[in-house]
């Protein structure tokens, strides 16, 4: 996986010739699976060898796991770690509230291991470095401009949680770096949203962009349609819901059984994400365009109505003519905090 030119970052080791072949762990922590993977670095790139999969809530620490991938791929004197957490890096510890019984720390992992370096970030900042290495094939385009501007880049990121990064463009180099934007106030703008926020205010009491945005905020706009706003759930749909993974399902039920409360669902869902980007766009000034990855956009990318998406994404009070012409693509692919991660460790260093 080389550099993509698009994604001019800023890597200050990439020309020293002492990261090159060098042997890096990569590792990308989430609430239902540990992804681990080995990587080589060289000519400006890594070259993923191999990657396995763990069920985080079988291991009482992240150390385990890592104990158990170096054991099963019988690996010796890895030189580098890069770590993708799903929670804010804070003098390279980290706590995630989706990790509950796990605490984070880069210089146990140097100490423990024998790591020459350790580099651990937020999720969506590690994504924002793995981005750097997807081909254009894996950026699908709902819309493009002709007069593109250079400028900041704006990453949102709906999954088991809501990621929000961006990259700062400095005139030359895009510098990627992590938010919690996700975890900002959501607030209603109709009477029948006004009624969702009530009924997710009961629930959480402080109703974030998370609340709604997510795994869990789909389920959210869910159960209101259909225990608040009474619309109709077939049984069949009840079931598929209970036995299956629930955005695939209602996606499913959407696009091939023309099942209504679950096209209001997504529809709901894409006007919130539109809406979403539009915020996140304009406090970064996102002029270089707007990035939407995660699991959702991934699972229901069929369902999107580009044109919808756009026209609601531009809507606003004085920056229309800003928004209007951002560049908007969708990442079709999910493996790139994983490879953020190996990536920084291996050439951001002098």
């Amino acid at each position: 996986m080389n550099l993509n030119p698009k994604f001019p970052l800023y890597l200050p080791g990439v020309k020293n010739t002492n990261n090159d072949n060098v042997s890096i762990i990569g590792a990308n922590l989430r609430e239902d699976v540990t992804t681990i993977a080995y990587y080589t670095s060289g000519n400006s790139g890594i070259e993923l060898k191999f990657k396995n999969n763990y069920p985080t809530k079988e291991y009482a620490s992240f150390a385990d796991v890592l104990s158990k991938f170096i054991q099963d791929s019988q690996l010796e004197n890895v030189q580098r770690l890069g770590i993708s957490v799903p929670g804010p890096v804070i003098d390279g510890k980290s706590h995630p509230a989706r990790l509950k019984n796990w605490s984070l720390d880069v210089e146990e992992y140097r100490s423990k291991f024998g790591f020459e370096k350790v580099d651990m970030l937020n999720d969506q900042e590690a994504s924002a470095y793995g981005i750097g290495l997807l081909d254009d094939s894996d950026l699908d385009a709902i819309y493009t401009s002709g007069h593109l501007e250079k400028g900041n880049v704006a990453i949102l990121a709906p999954g088991n949680g809501l990621g929000e990064a961006g990259y700062f463009f400095d005139g030359k180099y895009l510098r990627p770096f992590a938010t919690e934007g996700g975890h900002s106030e959501f607030s209603p703008r109709t009477n029948v949203e006004v009624e969702f926020y009530q009924f997710l205010n009961n629930i959480y009491g402080i109703v974030s962009w998370e609340n709604v945005l997510s795994k869990t905020g789909l389920f959210n706009i869910y159960r209101f349609l259909r225990d608040v706003k009474r619309h109709p759930e077939p049984e069949w749909l009840s079931e598929r819901l209970t036995n299956g993974n629930f955005t695939e399902e209602i996606f499913k039920a959407a696009m091939h059984e023309d099942a209504m409360i679950c096209k209001i669902a997504l529809d709901t869902f894409l006007e919130f994400l539109a809406r979403e980007a539009n915020n996140l766009t304009l406090k970064l000034k996102a002029t270089g365009g707007l990035l939407i990855a995660g699991d959702i956009p991934q699972i229901i990318r069929e369902y999107i109505d580009k044109d919808k998406f756009y026209e609601k994404f531009k809507i606003s009070d004085k920056m229309e003519d800003m928004l209007k012409n951002i560049p908007i693509h969708v990442v079709n692919t999910d493996s790139t905090s994983i490879n953020g991660a190996a990536l920084y460790t291996a050439y951001f260093t002098e």
